[in-house]
């Protein structure tokens, strides 16, 4: 018997698209499942205000394709000289919805990020005001704390300080990849919530660095131990309302991936859906999965959701997914999971 579930059509809440012949190669893969999206500011030179905002919106319209319902969602690159009037009026004006806070230096394109954060506690008091919601990267850039201990001493040497100092701010932890993060956002109240991966819920650090160096596998935050990632699942198929997707699709050319220095990011826009269709169905949570991807997100944005429907069809046979996508940016390699995947997406 054919096992099929239709859902609300699903949004992205974390999503890079880039610029150029990558956005144009990339940006209907997003398209094609997801309803809106959350874009990342992290360009060259980064979207820092409204206007700058208003134009990546433009470009990205022109390289979805026509018919194609989707909508981008746009973010504002947060930095110590940001303007609060700029932002507060390009959120009035209906331009952006989220701004994105990076540390400096923590990820891809993130060295004009914020060093000072006392520099932005004006920022921040405005965005509470008026109800706009700070995205952030959790992991502190102080190289002597270890890779894999970023995301838990952000939490207690950022985070719970700025949540303190401004407790009307509307906050989301994104792609979180660790216990502590879950633990955090379960005890954060109403004002706090957290973006999850579809990779994350996959693969854990053995995965990237065992029989070899898997450079597609390689992600910021990296993948930690398999307790967070048994973690991270249990907060994905729990239904609870803090949690919602946000792929962190975040596409590099695989001559960039594949280096001596290679850049950190996977590629999930073109199978999430079936994907997550796995890994609910074998965590006996496919109830469960309408909430993360399509309700959750939107409730926490104060948005409804979408009106259009996605169907997740169960195969006999796996689905066959491109292992690339050619850009004029050069190709890009997409997210393997490992294991066969019988989840189709219509």
């Amino acid at each position: 018997m054919t096992q099929s579930i239709t859902i609300r059509r699903p949004d992205d809440w974390h999503l890079h698209l880039r610029d150029g012949a990558m956005l144009q190669g990339i940006a209907p893969e997003s398209a094609r499942h997801f309803g809106r999206a959350i874009i990342m500011p992290n360009l060259v030179p980064p979207v820092v205000t409204g206007a700058q905002a208003a134009a990546y919106r433009e470009r990205i319209m022109a390289a979805i394709p026509a018919g194609a319902d989707f909508k981008p969602l746009m973010t504002c690159y947060l930095t110590e000289d940001t303007d609060a009037d700029d932002l507060a009026q390009a959120h009035a004006d209906g331009i952006i919805s989220a701004v994105k806070l990076y540390p400096a230096g923590a990820t891809t394109n993130s060295a004009s990020g914020v060093t000072d954060f006392d520099k932005v506690r004006p920022v921040l008091e405005k965005m509470a005001e008026i109800g706009l919601p700070l995205c952030v990267h959790g992991e502190v850039t102080d190289p002597a704390i270890d890779i894999f201990d970023r995301e838990a001493v952000f939490i207690d040497r950022v985070l719970d300080p700025i949540r303190k100092a401004t407790p009307d701010l509307r906050v989301i932890m994104e792609h979180i990849t660790t216990k502590n993060g879950v633990d955090y956002v379960r005890s954060g109240g109403d004002n706090l919530g957290a973006t999850i991966t579809t990779h994350h819920l996959i693969i854990n650090r053995n995965h990237i660095l065992v029989g070899g160096i898997k450079p597609h596998y390689y992600c910021l935050p990296v993948a930690k131990r398999e307790e967070h990632r048994i973690a991270l699942r249990e907060a994905a198929t729990s239904g609870e309302a803090s949690f919602f997707l946000g792929t962190d699709s975040a596409p590099h050319a695989d001559a960039a991936k594949e280096s001596a220095c290679g850049c950190a990011g996977c590629f999930t826009a073109t199978n999430t859906m079936s994907l997550l269709a796995h890994v609910f169905e074998e965590d006996g949570a496919l109830d469960k999965l309408e909430a993360f991807a399509s309700l959750n997100g939107p409730a926490f944005y104060g948005l409804t959701p979408n009106d259009a429907t996605l169907t997740l069809t169960k195969l006999d046979a796996p689905v066959e997914f491109a292992d690339k996508i050619d850009t004029g940016a050069g190709p890009v390699t997409v997210f393997q999971p490992g294991f066969p995947v019988f989840w189709a997406a219509s």
